[in-house]
């Protein structure tokens, strides 16, 4: 019999390189493939010769100040933010009384304060309800006024950041609801209903916004009682309401259509019934997978809503328009771009970001 062989442990060895922290991260991402590594070095290349030129014309060499003279001495050379300087109140709320500004201003914090509020999972109550309802009050009756204090402002005269923030919100809060009912009635096993709900998504599908707005805007008034009547922004708002519900029933649906069969048989064999299954088992879960199209509706309304300009209102790219009607400042369009396109990104990054770690969180079962 063979004696047994000793056991001799291995020398120890360096424990391996870390791979987490900045560079390891760089080199991950920037450098892990040749290919990568090509195409990392040449943006850097493009970077580095474009963007010292790109912050001369931005920041360096620009007229900050509004002063016309000295912005067309530069003569395009460099920036003239002192368009911006000269106008922005004009961009920021459009047509409404200049001394009143501070009202669209407080107006639009409030709004904003409670967006904020909202996308904190701490405030996740029903509560919430109560502060939306306080905080959409406050936002009418300070744009619109006629209260003790308050000089009233016709609706017509409403444009600029205010606007575009009510049209996003009430073009997604009320369509979001609405979408969620087509969707249900589309997939739903009654043919009538099922056909109604088909009918009004893809006949407004197959719509173009500008048209819903011309048809809101000069239609639709013919068609109401003799002597009742609602001002612009209101048929507009709903307009785009009706047009926004198509779109978010298609991505309910697509969020409904992806949830397996046995969830609802599960819920049924619990004894669920057919709404409380769609309420506290199917659309929790549906509108969680379809966070990324939610987002991707969002911020398609936001932008938009700069299709209100062709029935006379004046969001924040139609009261740029109003700004560069001065013929002083007319040729400095570029800048004014730049800033309304500034405010746009901001907005969009902000919504896109959230989305991620709205996703993120709530997905959670999805990666189980």
């Amino acid at each position: 019999m063979d004696a047994p062989i000793p056991f001799r442990p291995l020398p120890s060895r360096a424990p391996p390189r870390a791979a987490t922290g900045p560079f390891a991260a760089l080199r991950r991402h920037l450098f892990g493939t040749p290919g990568n590594a090509v195409t990392t070095l040449l943006l850097a290349a493009l970077l580095w010769a474009a963007l010292p030129p790109a912050l001369g014309w931005l920041v360096g060499h620009a007229v900050w100040r509004a002063d016309y003279a000295a912005c067309r001495a530069l003569e395009h050379t460099a920036a003239c933010w002192g368009f911006v300087a000269e106008k922005w109140r004009l961009i920021l709320f459009g047509r409404y009384p200049y001394l009143e500004q501070w009202r669209p201003l407080a107006a639009t914090a409030i709004v904003v304060a409670a967006l904020v509020v909202t996308a904190i999972p701490a405030f996740w109550r029903r509560e919430l309800v109560w502060l939306w309802g306080a905080a959409l009050a406050a936002f009418f009756v300070l744009m619109s006024g006629g209260i003790p204090g308050l000089a009233g402002v016709d609706t017509g005269l409403w444009g600029g950041l205010p606007l575009t923030v009510l049209l996003t919100l009430i073009g997604m809060g009320a369509s979001i609801p609405i979408g969620i009912l087509l969707a249900l009635a589309r997939r739903s096993d009654l043919p009538l209903l099922r056909a109604m709900a088909t009918l009004y998504i893809e006949l407004v599908r197959g719509v173009p916004l500008i048209t819903v707005l011309f048809t809101a805007s000069f239609v639709f008034p013919l068609l109401l009682p003799q002597g009742f009547h609602l001002d612009v922004l209101t048929r507009v708002a709903l307009g785009i309401v009706l047009f926004q519900a198509a779109y978010m029933a298609e991505v309910v649906r697509g969020g409904l259509q992806a949830l397996p069969k046995g969830q609802a048989e599960a819920a049924a064999a619990l004894g669920l019934s057919w709404w409380r299954t769609q309420r506290q088992v199917i659309l929790p879960q549906a509108l969680t997978l379809v966070i990324p199209s939610f987002v991707n509706s969002l911020l398609s309304t936001f932008m938009d809503t700069s299709l209100v300009t062709v029935v006379s209102m004046y969001d924040l790219t139609g009261a740029l328009r109003l700004a560069l009607g001065d013929a002083q400042w007319r040729n400095f369009f570029l800048e004014g771009y730049l800033f309304v396109a500034l405010i746009y990104f901001a907005c969009c990054f902000a919504m896109s970001r959230y989305s991620h770690w709205l996703e993120h969180r709530l997905g959670r079962w999805t990666r189980r």
